[in-house]
């Protein structure tokens, strides 16, 4: 902070009796009456003033007049000096200290000197200060660059980065239908029992010639925007007031503001989507905050870029402070000297566990949770603990193949510090790099839990027990297609994709085949496939709210009349959804316990044996069949109902019995368990089968939704989709099927896949499993590296000629 000495200081640097003078800038570059400011001025005994750069006797100025809708600059003259040699002792003693602190005193730490001999200013703050606006920035702190900070964090979007909006396109949900008849949702819902809105938007109507009565689809632009947007300053005659109209728009986004009911922030919150702070464009920081850069670059900046990026820049910068031909400011190098060495060490760990292609400011809703795993152990090796036992869930999910090595090499380099690296894999490569294997089976679900084989890589290629082992040493392999597809000569084309990293891409992904995309991680396989084509048809078929990624268009939509986007979020938001709720089975389930005789004689309806219905659940545990106990600052605890004993319904649901089995027996049925059970139901054996055919017939048919992996509920929601009538004209998407499952599942899925195209259908894949990508019949090849250096296609066609292409990571691996 400038100090009245460093001020003193650069006046002894003027020629020796240099005239100046000091003054107080009471208001700088502001509009509004200056009288009150006169008075004040005059009632502290100053007796001269500068206004625009004009000087006056403080009683002159009441005179003169000064409007108010210009912006003044007010300065108080303090006192004449002429320049000398003040000794520092004597420095606080002076005349000219003591009207510096004064004139810093009265502007609030400001001071100007100005050189009467040449009318130059210098103008002194111990702020941070535009003199241009009069704006006073905030100290300069560490949480000034946290969005999670009510100091650093964007104040229109509170640090989201992204604001919600009413969308038009959803507002007018049918245009088809006239307002009358509800053509616009929101303002029909929310204006039914309001005479006074009503009344507004007819007389809107009759002024501007516009038929509420006529579909909107036939209003022309200007129309529309009228009704939606309003008419200005424009007044309308409603009874015997005259009331302006703001617009649908514009009035719902007020009530959504102002409302304390949760009813209409729902109602009018599903015709709302996010769009990118227009303040922060997405950054998330205040403008202050984003004004403060280093080597040119705001946090910003570097925070967007992806690590390997990141890694270079800072590397660069390193290099350059320790060079003859630095470029940086004498500050920039004393920061980077202490900073870069430790980011450059940071980021190389993320790098290691084959994070490159992610940013920092990735927002950790959007990390898969290989990745999330892959950060936290980056974490764990830059701590260089030894003696820890780290265990890990699957961490390969997500990684191209290429990408595997580099995880492999940091678990041995964790080993070899002298750590115990236990990993719950399914990747080859990683069984292959491992010490020690032991196999878990030989089925899954209550087929399962027995130690089947154990030994090095090689003792699982030799036991004969092992279905691993089988399909390691190739016994066993996955099937791959004799001859691929040509299919049924149409394609969907993605024209001009440019959200994040996507380079203008173009592609046509033919129909009526399985087609794999592939490329290593963070190519833009996500981008192309969920962000942009799965939100553009889900918005084209069924109005959903998400808005696709930047494009240009999307073609052949008229070639497809549905698309199921199969991924791996849960089937519910709580336990009581599970799979028998989810795929129909426990309606059809329901329906035969009514119809059994003591059932009938109790007059017992299908509602009666479900357990979300007072009446035959255990209002014990409401149906949970579990109690819930809030530890306080401890972990939530379960514990069984000791009513009903976990079986969810009451005594009396439980006396009806089907096949000696009450319906919660069945509930605790696993799905081959059930197949057997309901062999002569014919409906519920077809469902039942086909959750079998995609491997889960270990899973129990009410096991609660928060106990299934993602790759389990993606199989659920796929088992649904065929259990449905299909048209032969269906795009199927999947992000990464493969998840979780074993080599003997994903043969299974594969058949169920393959039953899909056959139908005629059309299979989209996100895929890094070469198994998977060689038995399909198209392959759409992305790269050639991931985040910046991606996002572009490197190869299309089968399998066997992306293998042929030297430029394709995937190629090498196929």
């Amino acid at each position: 902070k400038i100090t009245i000495k460093d001020i003193m200081n650069d006046i002894a640097k003027l020629p020796k009796q240099t005239r100046i003078v000091v003054m107080s800038p009471l208001i700088v570059n502001k509009k509004g009456k200056l009288d009150p400011v006169f008075a004040k001025i005059k009632k502290a005994h100053f007796h001269q003033i500068r206004v625009d750069g004009k000087q006056y006797a403080i009683d002159e100025v009441a005179g003169v007049h000064f409007d108010e809708d210009t912006a003044h600059n007010v300065d108080i003259i303090i006192d004449y000096f002429f320049t000398e040699v003040i000794r520092p002792e004597k420095m606080e003693q002076s005349d000219l200290f003591k009207a510096l602190k004064s004139a810093l005193d009265l502007s609030n730490g400001m001071v100007k000197v100005m050189r009467k001999d040449t009318n130059a200013e210098q103008l002194y703050s111990q702020h941070l200060f535009n003199p241009t606006t009069g704006e006073y920035l905030a100290e300069v702190e560490l949480r000034s660059f946290s969005f999670n900070s009510p100091y650093g964090a964007c104040a229109r979007c509170t640090g989201l980065g992204v604001v919600q909006e009413i969308d038009p396109t959803l507002v007018v949900f049918n245009p088809k239908l006239s307002v009358r008849e509800g053509a616009i949702k929101a303002w029909t819902r929310l204006t039914s029992n309001q005479p006074k809105s009503i009344d507004l938007l007819d007389a809107v109507a009759k002024a501007h010639k516009i038929s509420l009565d006529e579909p909107v689809k036939s209003y022309s632009p200007d129309e529309l925007h009228t009704l939606l947007y309003g008419s200005g300053a424009t007044l309308y005659q409603v009874g015997n007031k005259q009331l302006s109209f703001e617009g649908i728009i514009p009035i719902l986004e007020q009530k959504y503001r102002e409302s304390d009911s949760e009813y209409i922030k729902s109602e009018i919150g599903d015709f709302m989507i996010e769009h990118t702070c227009p303040a922060c464009d997405g950054k998330r920081l205040k403008k202050d905050s984003l004004s403060v850069t280093f080597d040119g670059k705001t946090i910003a900046d570097l925070v967007n870029m992806d690590l390997v990026s990141l890694l270079a820049y800072f590397k660069e910068v390193d290099a350059r402070v320790n060079s003859k031909t630095n470029t940086l400011g004498e500050l920039e190098t004393k920061v980077a000297r202490h900073i870069c060495k430790e980011v450059v060490k940071r980021v190389s760990h993320l790098l290691d566990v084959s994070l490159g292609y992610l940013t920092l400011d990735r927002s950790a809703v959007t990390l898969s949770g290989g990745e999330a795993q892959r950060i936290r152990l980056a974490k764990q090796i830059s701590s260089s603990l030894t003696g820890i036992v780290y265990i890990l869930d699957e961490p390969s999910i997500g990684l191209h193949q290429r990408d595997n090595d580099r995880l492999i090499s940091t678990l041995i380099k964790l080993r070899d510090i002298g750590n115990t690296v236990i990993v719950v894999e399914h990747d080859p490569m990683i069984m292959k790099s491992a010490d020690l294997i032991v196999d878990v089976g030989p089925g899954a679900g209550s087929c399962g839990g027995h130690i089947i084989a154990q030994g090095s890589y090689n003792d699982i290629l030799k036991n004969k027990n092992s279905n691993t082992g089988k399909y390691l040493s190739g016994a066993l392999t996955i099937k791959k297609p004799k001859t691929f597809r040509k299919g049924n000569g149409k394609h969907l084309s993605i024209i001009g994709a440019t959200e994040n990293n996507l380079k203008d891409v173009s592609v046509d992904i033919p129909l009526g085949v399985m087609a794999a995309v592939t490329g290593v991680s963070g190519s833009g396989k996500s981008t192309l496939i969920t962000d942009i084509l799965a939100r553009a048809l889900s918005k084209h078929f069924y109005r959903a709210k998400e808005q696709p990624g930047k494009h240009k268009e999307i073609k052949g939509l008229e070639h497809i009349d549905k698309v199921v986007w199969v991924d791996q979020t849960a089937i519910g938001k709580n336990p009581r959804s599970n799979p028998a709720t989810y795929t129909g089975l426990f309606t059809y389930i329901r329906d035969i316990f009514t119809e059994v005789p003591e059932a009938k004689l109790r007059n017992y309806d299908a509602g009666k044996f479900s357990f979300n219905v007072v009446g035959g659940r255990c209002e014990a545990c409401a149906g949970d069949g579990m109690i819930h106990i809030e530890m306080q600052f401890l972990p939530d605890v379960f514990v069984e109902c000791e009513s009903c004993l976990g079986k969810r319904y009451n005594k009396d649901v439980l006396e009806i019995h089907y096949k000696d089995k009450t319906i919660s027996d069945i509930l605790n049925m696993t799905i081959d368990e059930a197949l057997k059970f309901f062999d002569d139901v014919a409906i519920i054996k077809e469902k039942l089968m086909i959750l079998a055919d995609v491997g889960l017939g270990y899973i129990r048919l009410g096991q609660p939704a928060n106990t299934l992996s993602g790759g389990e509920a993606q199989r659920i929601k796929l088992a649904t989709e065929l259990s449905r009538r299909s048209t032969g004209k269906t795009l199927y998407i999947l992000d990464e099927p493969t998840t979780g499952l074993h080599f003997d599942d994903i043969n299974k899925l594969l058949t169920v896949l393959n039953r899909l195209v056959e139908k005629g259908n059309s299979v989209l894949i996100i895929e890094h499993n070469t198994d998977v990508i060689g038995a399909c019949d198209y392959v759409i090849d992305l790269g050639p590296e991931g985040g910046d250096k991606g996002g572009m296609i490197v190869a299309t066609g089968t399998p066997k000629e992306v293998a042929k292409v030297k430029t394709s990571l995937t190629g090498k691996y196929l």
